[in-house]
């Protein structure tokens, strides 16, 4: 979609969703934002609100289905959102140890993984798509990841919770094109982010929030169906994930996994 003048914006305290709030902030632009952490996203909402845009900013668990629910209806409302991005998202691989002691993620931690990475894009959508319906327009965004091609060593609930985010945003794609609703799936590489930052690998081709969030807007404006980048991380991942299952498991048998 090109232009959209409401846009919402999850996870936007950090990372990539910080960097697409700021690319799109601007004078003819209402900006809708949640986070997890207030003085993050406050810090968030007060650049973007010097660059001219008008910012309404929460801190809400996008697990709480209700709770979203009743919060976008009100924000849709009062300024129909015509795009949505719906990035909030959390690591796997956080160094747990489960009640065996092994390393790696622990039930609790994968439940959680996966309440947000998926419930909470769920929550984030369901409740605009009626009204975007009823208005015959709108555009969604789902950020899932590289990750979502294959499952890689120590994140098993992070790569699944990806995979499932893509093959729901491809699928629902299909499903809404009728309605004039646009989907796109958002699937980055490495990008220097509050969970990048965790990581203790190489991560080939690293790559700026904000030149990411460059290429995610470009993306989307030209409505592709996948948002796929950088080429040479995006050829690795699509390889692996068309291997033989032994294959890659041989392929990926040193990959470092994530702490």
């Amino acid at each position: 979609m090109r232009d959209p003048r409401v846009i919402l914006i999850t996870g936007a305290s950090s990372g990539i969703g910080e960097a697409l709030a700021e690319a799109y902030a601007a004078p003819s632009t209402t900006l809708v934002l949640t986070g997890r952490d207030q003085a993050r996203l406050d810090g968030v909402a007060e650049r973007c609100a010097a660059r001219g845009a008008t910012v309404r900013a929460a801190v809400i668990d996008v697990t709480d289905r209700d709770g979203m629910r009743r919060w976008l209806a009100e924000v849709d409302a009062a300024s129909p959102i015509d795009l949505c991005v719906a990035n909030a998202g959390i690591s796997g691989g956080t160094g747990g140890r489960d009640p065996s002691g092994a390393v790696g993620e622990t039930e609790e931690q994968a439940r959680r993984i996966l309440a947000v990475n998926v419930d909470g894009v769920l929550n984030t959508i369901h409740p605009l798509i009626g009204p975007m319906r009823a208005r015959g327009r709108g555009q969604l965004a789902l950020v899932s990841s590289m990750a979502g091609f294959h499952g890689f060593p120590g994140a098993p609930a992070y790569c699944a919770s990806k995979a499932a985010v893509k093959s729901y945003g491809e699928s629902l794609r299909l499903d809404l094109r009728k309605s004039g609703i646009q989907v796109s799936v958002i699937c980055p590489g490495f990008v220097r982010s509050r969970i990048t930052a965790l990581n203790r690998f190489p991560m080939p081709l690293l790559m700026d929030a904000d030149r990411a969030a460059r290429i995610i807007r470009r993306g989307l404006e030209r409505d592709r169906s996948r948002i796929a980048f950088p080429l040479p991380t995006l050829f690795m991942s699509w390889l692996i994930g068309a291997l033989p299952a032994g294959l890659a498991d041989l392929a990926l048998a040193r990959t470092p996994a994530k702490e």
